[in-house]
């Protein structure tokens, strides 16, 4: 056990310092924010202490304090900077759905066309979620037309349609995993199975071509054709 620890710790550690080394380069001044966080958290609760003549006890308070302020403080920032990194990029809602938590299925870009505006799915007891990146002008038909296509095996299954962006009506990156988790829950756990086995066996746009998870290359091209594959 004292071997198993020992080997988990270092990766652990190591992926912090990675963290942080990627926020920095987004948020130069996480280092000065967190410390100051940590100081003026431990700083406050030790003043208490010693106005309430319990000085040990409210330092070591705020010692451990001081510590969970910091990583809360860190991890948001963090987060904030890995946000930053992927908007804009062709695939970045894909990586963010890809993290939602047990109860969702993702299947990444469903539906493509040849201007690169993609079309990804998610699959949970709120029904289907069908989330578009892209010049909003041309999703509205990619969408259109995969919730035609879904409709031949799901028509009893809600559907959501949304398209990420900062405008008016979009989802913004930064609140696309929050936008799904605040969806209504209207599917018990069994019908959600069997609307993954429909939509697995009419396929997608994965059946046919692999297409890498996160950010995809800007100079991929799609096969000639026609837009949508199937």
């Amino acid at each position: 056990m004292a071997r198993q620890e020992n080997s988990e710790n270092p990766g652990r550690l190591k992926q912090i310092a990675l963290t942080y080394k990627m926020t920095k380069r987004v948020d130069s001044k996480v280092g000065l924010v967190v410390a100051a966080v940590g100081i003026v958290t431990f700083g406050v609760l030790l003043a208490v202490g010693f106005l309430i003549d319990h000085p040990i006890y409210l330092g070591f308070l705020g010692f451990l304090l001081s510590f969970l302020a910091m990583a809360i403080v860190f991890g948001r920032r963090a987060e904030r900077a890995a946000f930053g990194q992927l908007e804009g990029k062709l695939g970045a809602a894909a990586s963010v759905l890809d993290n939602m938590k047990r109860g969702w299925t993702i299947t990444p870009a469903v539906a493509m066309n040849r201007q690169q505006d993609v079309v990804h799915r998610a699959v949970g007891k709120a029904g289907i979620v069908l989330v578009g990146e892209g010049n909003p002008n041309r999703l509205r038909g990619l969408l259109g037309a995969e919730k035609k296509r879904m409709s031949r095996v799901v028509a009893e299954v809600p559907v959501h349609e949304v398209i990420v962006g900062n405008d008016e009506g979009q989802v913004p990156l930064k609140k696309l995993r929050t936008h799904l988790m605040k969806l209504p829950r209207v599917l018990p756990g069994a019908q959600v199975t069997v609307v993954n086995d429909r939509l697995r066996a009419l396929g997608d746009l994965m059946s046919n071509m692999p297409v890498p998870k996160g950010p995809m290359p800007k100079g991929m091209r799609m096969p000639r054709g026609g837009g949508k594959m199937r």
